[in-house]
Parts: structure tokens; C-alpha cells; sequence
């Protein structure tokens, strides 16, 4: 006989002892790797549905603003059975459109939505309450709410009525997607993009001020997009009064975004296109309060909408005008300017993104334009930090998207 965990057993007895254990061990991890292969069987199937919200909701690109992008997919027995997006800004939401565009019966279906279904009364009612009455039995969510006043509301609402929520799927790739509008509802201030194109050897322009064009026909068409996604686009007078632009969205069933001018001292020409074509995009004229009184007058008969900050070191105050234009619903701004209010607004710690389209092309130059001029910074230690995201080849030129590193 052996002694064993304090009383006395037979040798027979302690194998027999050995075999239940080993036998209950291989029966744990049987059933640990089966819930293993269905959970990630099932995230999968989580996320190939989530990425389809994301394709809905661009959908509602320059149209939905200051709203968020929301695509959502209605799955049954494995097999969507509606489809909708957030179409326009004031019109039904995603969860919506999505009911009612099913080819069946929702009732124990699964629902797919990028952002956390609203659980409040805006200018359309509450979609947690449209997905509880419908009675679907699930719904997996790609981010909760960023708005601090709502966020989780619609899942507690959801979880209270017995409906199951998965959360946090993609993610981060929903954060990007609504990356201004996670901006502008929790500071009430536009999101900005400095974007701009540049020759390898870093210049903007050649010494002589030629720009056309840096970039190649692909490049420019994705900065079309750009202008349709942002509903502001910001430049500097000195831009205005070099170039000219239109700074208008060129292409078809797009939207063009109000335009902005930084102009201190009030130097616009008044036969500039912002001013002279008001009819095909808003414009905004932001100065300082030591600009002149009889060229605000001219403007204030025209009808051109003017923004007035007190000076900052002779500049508008950048902060104040955000705050202004955010305040105007104004939720993201493409910036365009040129190198010194690129500086300007580096400077002021104001931009979130930065777009660069790189050419495969060398001007030199020892007085040609680069992207971002100003005082520069004066040490290397102090230079503002940018966090990858990624890079794309567009023909040939390479398009290079970074987000500001922020400091806490």
C-alpha cells in the first residue's frame, strides 16, 4: 500500500486516479480549442461584416458633415438581408436604412454598425429603441460613441432589453474612419489635414514659383476626394495672390468645401476667384482687427463672410479662429497653404494629419518654395514628431499619411 493526499491507496488505485486526471485534462483542452476555433471562426465572420460598414459609410462622404460616417449590414442564417448608410446630414441613420431596406423579417437577426447606435433624440429618434422593437438579437459594433454625453448609452440600452453587443471590433480602423468627427465631438473644433505635394528633394514650387504640377493626374484626382471629404479648405493670402486658385471640388457628385483665407492685414486682391465666383463655394476671410477699415467695409458689401481676431504677434489667433469656424459646424479642414502658414499652424500645435504626395523629381534650388518655412524650429530635439500610418504608391508618386504626434 502507498500513502496518497493523506490516506492510503493501492497501486492500482493510484493509476486508475493518474488516468481520470490526464483523461479530464485532454477533455479541458478539447473543449478550450473548441471554443478557440468558434471564437475565431465567429470574429472573422464579425469582421468581414464590420468591413463592410466601412464601405457603406464612405458612401456618405461630403454629404453627411458634421455628422459621422455609419455604415450598417443585417445578417440572417449567414446571408445579408438589408444594407444601409448614413445618406446625408438631418436624413435616417444607417441602423434605419438598413431595416428597411431587409428582404425579410429582422427578427433574431444580427446586426453589423461601425459606430455604437445613438440612444438619444437628435432630428431623427433613437436607433438602440428602433433595433429593440424590431427584436434582432445581436448586435456588434465596430467603437462606442465618442461623444462623452452619449457614449455607451446605446449599449446599456441594448444589453437592458436582452440583446447580446459585441464591441470593439476593428476598431481602430472605425477611429480612422471617423477620425473627424471623433475630433470635432469632443473639442467642438475641426479636425485638421496639412496636405501638400513635393519634388524628392522637398520643394513645393521652383524658385521661379512654378507648381504645375508637382504631383502626377492620380495624385490630384485623390486630393479632389479630399476637398469633397473636408467641409473646409484653408489657405494664405500669399497663396490667393500668387496662384489664384478656385480651391473648388472638380469633379461630379461632389461637394466643394467653404474657403478659407488667413489674411491679417486684409491684402486679397478684389478681383480674386474666392471673391469674384462667391456662387460656386462660400468663403471666409479671417483678419485681425488691425486690418483696414475700408477694405472690411468693401468686403461687408460684397457679402463675403469675414472672421475678425485680435493679433497674435501681427497673425490672426489660429486657436480663436478654429474655435469660430467650429462653432460655424465647421468639422474638418484640408489645409493648403503655403510654407508660412504651414509653420504657422505647426507652430500652434493645430494640426492632427499630415498628407504628403512625394515625385519622383529633383528642381533644387537654393530660393525654391518647401512645404513648411516660418521661423523654423531651432533645435532638432524640439521638431515635431510624426506617428506613421501608412504609404501608397499613386503611379509612381508616393502618397504618405502621418498623424501629429500629440504629447500625452
Amino acid at each position: 500500500m502507498v500513502q496518497f493526499h493523506n490516506r492510503r491507496y493501492s497501486p492500482d488505485d493510484r493509476k486508475l486516479y493518474n488516468l481520470f486526471c490526464v483523461t479530464e485534462y485532454v477533455i479541458r483542452c478539447c473543449f478550450a480549442l473548441n471554443n478557440c476555433f468558434y471564437s475565431g471562426f465567429f470574429m472573422l465572420e464579425h469582421k468581414k461584416y464590420i468591413q463592410r460598414t466601412f464601405e457603406l459609410a464612405r458612401k456618405g462622404m461630403g454629404k453627411v458633415n458634421p455628422n459621422p460616417l455609419v455604415g450598417a449590414v443585417i445578417v440572417k442564417n449567414n446571408t445579408i438581408i438589408g444594407e444601409g448608410y448614413h445618406e446625408q446630414f438631418g436624413g435616417a441613420h444607417a441602423e434605419v436604412n438598413a431595416i428597411k431596406n431587409a428582404t425579410e423579417s429582422v427578427e433574431g437577426a444580427t446586426l453589423y454598425v461601425n459606430l455604437e447606435p445613438c440612444s438619444h433624440t437628435g432630428k431623427t429618434p433613437p436607433c438602440s429603441d428602433l433595433i429593440i422593437r424590431n427584436k434582432l438579437s445581436k448586435v456588434v459594433i465596430a467603437m462606442t460613441d465618442p461623444n462623452p454625453h452619449v457614449s455607451g448609452r446605446g449599449i446599456a440600452k441594448l444589453r437592458n432589453a436582452g440583446i447580446e453587443v459585441v464591441e470593439n471590433v476593428l476598431q481602430k480602423e472605425a477611429e480612422d474612419l471617423n477620425r473627424v468627427f471623433i475630433k470635432y465631438i469632443t473639442s467642438k473644433t475641426p479636425y485638421i489635414v496639412a496636405k501638400w505635394a513635393m519634388t524628392l528633394d522637398g520643394k513645393i514650387a521652383s524658385h521661379v514659383g512654378d507648381s504645375q504640377w508637382v504631383s502626377n493626374e492620380k495624385s490630384r484626382d485623390i486630393v479632389q476626394d479630399l476637398r469633397n471629404e473636408f467641409m473646409g479648405i484653408m489657405v494664405g493670402v500669399n497663396t490667393i495672390i500668387g496662384d489664384d486658385p478656385k480651391l473648388t471640388y472638380r469633379k461630379k457628385n461632389g461637394r466643394s468645401p467653404i474657403r478659407i483665407v488667413m489674411d491679417s492685414k486684409l491684402r486679397i486682391p478684389m478681383d480674386s476667384y474666392v471673391i469674384t465666383h462667391r456662387e460656386e463655394a462660400e468663403t471666409i476671410i479671417v483678419h485681425t482687427t488691425n486690418a483696414p477699415a475700408s477694405k472690411k467695409e468693401i468686403l461687408k458689401e460684397l457679402g463675403v463672410q469675414c472672421i475678425e481676431t485680435k493679433p497674435v504677434q501681427e497673425k490672426v489667433d489660429i486657436n480663436v479662429v478654429l474655435e469660430k469656424l467650429g462653432e460655424r459646424g465647421i468639422d474638418g479642414i484640408l489645409l493648403e497653404g503655403g510654407g508660412t502658414l504651414n509653420f504657422s499652424a505647426f507652430q500652434a500645435g493645430v494640426i492632427d494629419e499630415v498628407i504628403t504626395f512625394l515625385s519622383p523629381k529633383i528642381i533644387g534650388g537654393k530660393h525654391a518654395k518647401t512645404p513648411v518655412e516660418g521661423g523654423g524650429i531651432h533645435l532638432m530635439k524640439d521638431a515635431i514628431a510624426l506617428e506613421y500610418i501608412n504609404v501608397t504608391n499613386v503611379d509612381n508618386d508616393l502618397m504618405i499619411r502621418s498623424k501629429v504626434k500629440k504629447e500625452g
